[in-house]
């Protein structure tokens, strides 16, 4: 029997779409039928992302932090493919180089740094994507990024408070959000994941120690660390019509990592 695509015809944006978590979710989206407008900070790896993939992708470089970029993607949605249906919020990352760590050691500026990355910037695009849904009387979907450490907190080796507190935030938010907007059949959901293999996870992958801990903490599939396309198919689901009736909810796609100990060296 021939698979049918999940996402026909839906037109999906996706902010933090050209590297790691984002273009892997582009790709698979693209794979399911949609049609897909990516916004990266790079003009030409943008470029370069819309060229890869073709006909169905376009996209435009912005910053996430910029209260106008999801308001104008949307418009290139429309102007584009016709249409805007879902949006996928990606972006966002450490804030350990700004001074994000431990509590008594975070500097003013790592927090506002993280909370304006990791939080502002989800409330920018989901308030740009609601106000197009309400205003063309449509019902849309909207998927946001936390992480396991919002609510499954690793003190010893990813002790980024502000980062976690950014990442709870995202999930309380999409909460309150999902159970305004259901009367108007606009669904808003989390994914969280634990250590996926991205730029962002560089300063883990390459200490011994931690990756022997992670074998631990996320045991399934041989213990290994995540990658990004293991994250496209609860995207791709919860985007979809198949999760209509699915809002406010948390998907941690996490290797086992909320439901386990892991193991330190004695």
């Amino acid at each position: 029997m021939m698979h049918q695509p999940w996402l026909t015809d839906k037109v999906i944006l996706i902010i933090g779409g050209t590297a790691g978590l984002g273009l892997s979710a582009a790709e698979a989206c693209i794979r399911e039928g949609a049609s897909v407008v990516v916004v990266g900070r790079d003009q030409l790896r943008t470029d370069q992302v819309v060229s890869e993939l073709g006909q169905q992708c376009t996209g435009m470089a912005a910053d996430a932090m910029d209260p106008t970029t999801a308001q104008r993607a949307i418009e290139l949605a429309v102007e584009r493919f016709g249409a805007f249906d879902a949006l996928y919020h990606v972006a966002g990352g450490s804030g350990r180089r700004y001074g994000d760590g431990p509590l008594h050691e975070v500097t003013d500026e790592g927090w506002q740094k993280t909370i304006h990355w990791n939080l502002d910037s989800v409330m920018y695009s989901n308030r740009a994507a609601i106000r197009h849904f309400m205003q063309e009387k449509k019902k849309g979907s909207i998927l946001n990024m936390s992480s396991v450490l919002g609510f499954s907190p690793s003190p010893k080796y990813f002790s980024t408070h502000a980062y976690a507190a950014a990442k709870a935030a995202v999930i309380g938010f999409s909460k309150s959000t999902a159970a305004y907007y259901a009367p108007y059949d606009i669904r808003i959901n989390v994914i969280a994941p634990a250590l996926v293999e991205t730029p962002m996870s560089q300063r883990a992958m390459t200490d011994t120690e931690i990756m022997r801990f992670t074998r631990s903490k996320q045991p399934l599939d041989g213990g290994r660390v995540g990658i990004p396309q293991d994250l496209d198919g609860a995207a791709v689901f919860l985007l979809s019509d198949h999760a209509l009736f699915i809002t406010g909810q948390t998907i941690s796609v996490d290797g086992g990592w909320s439901v386990t100990e892991g193991q330190y060296n004695q």
